[in-house]
């Protein structure tokens, strides 16, 4: 797949901790283990030669500590990936300038979080209320400020994360938040057609198409020409 994507114009692949539910069969992203997700970034590296590779930091790498998160992100950066992505707000910005600081590039994950999907009650859209908001729009200046380089807005009101877009001077790449952010991610199964029960900000680019390249073609034009997502797949 990775050199599938990376041939077709894809410019960023994340190898997301969500692999523990559409590859392993887990209901969460909660019990993929830092081994596994350093396995998988391996792999696709190998496969890769043009985009930026993030790879997940998974559920309890970071969270204890810093100096616990750089150990788990040096793996990953060992393993082929450019950057690492985190789940988190305010609580985060420590973590993140450690890391930055350290020569460790950090994308940042706002939102639905679902590593937090326990707590949150479920993977709801985030952000309706205006004091979420806010808060979201403060969470995601701290950690611009710490040194994040990408931040993913999962899951929120398309008019919300065209207010982060414009409140920040990093790139946003959106998941269910409408046609605003600087750019957009799908999980490739999502994106394929590959699940059966697709989310209402998927689509699937495999249907009417002559293969996977073209499927994942027709993806990259169309976020580039602005055509998806559209209101049917936004909040």
């Amino acid at each position: 797949f990775a050199r599938v994507l990376d041939a077709a114009g894809v410019d960023v692949l994340l190898v997301g901790d969500s692999l523990g539910m559409v590859i392993q069969g887990h209901g969460s992203t909660l019990p993929v283990k830092l081994a596994e997700m350093s396995y998988h970034t391996r792999c696709v590296a190998a496969g890769t030669e043009r985009a930026l590779i993030v790879a997940d930091l998974p559920f309890g790498s970071y969270q204890p500590s810093p100096e616990r998160a750089f150990a788990a992100a040096a793996r990953l950066m060992a393993a082929g990936a450019h950057m690492v992505k985190l789940e988190g707000g305010a609580v985060m910005v420590e973590t993140v300038a450690f890391l930055t600081q350290r020569g460790i590039p950090v994308c940042a994950h706002l939102g639905l979080l679902p590593q937090s999907v326990n707590q949150l009650g479920g993977y709801r859209v985030q952000g309706r209320e205006e004091t979420a908001a806010a808060q979201l729009i403060a969470d995601a200046r701290a950690l611009e400020s710490a040194g994040a380089g990408l931040i993913v807005l999962e899951m929120v009101p398309a008019a919300l994360a065209q207010a982060v877009t414009a409140a920040l001077g990093i790139p946003t790449i959106g998941i269910g938040a409408g046609a605003d952010c600087s750019g957009q991610v799908l999980v490739l199964y999502d994106l394929l057609g590959l699940v059966p029960r697709a989310p209402k900000f998927s689509k699937n680019f495999l249907d009417g198409s002559n293969g996977i390249e073209s499927a994942v073609r027709a993806y990259v034009s169309a976020v580039k020409a602005g055509s998806f997502p559209t209101a049917e797949h936004s909040f």
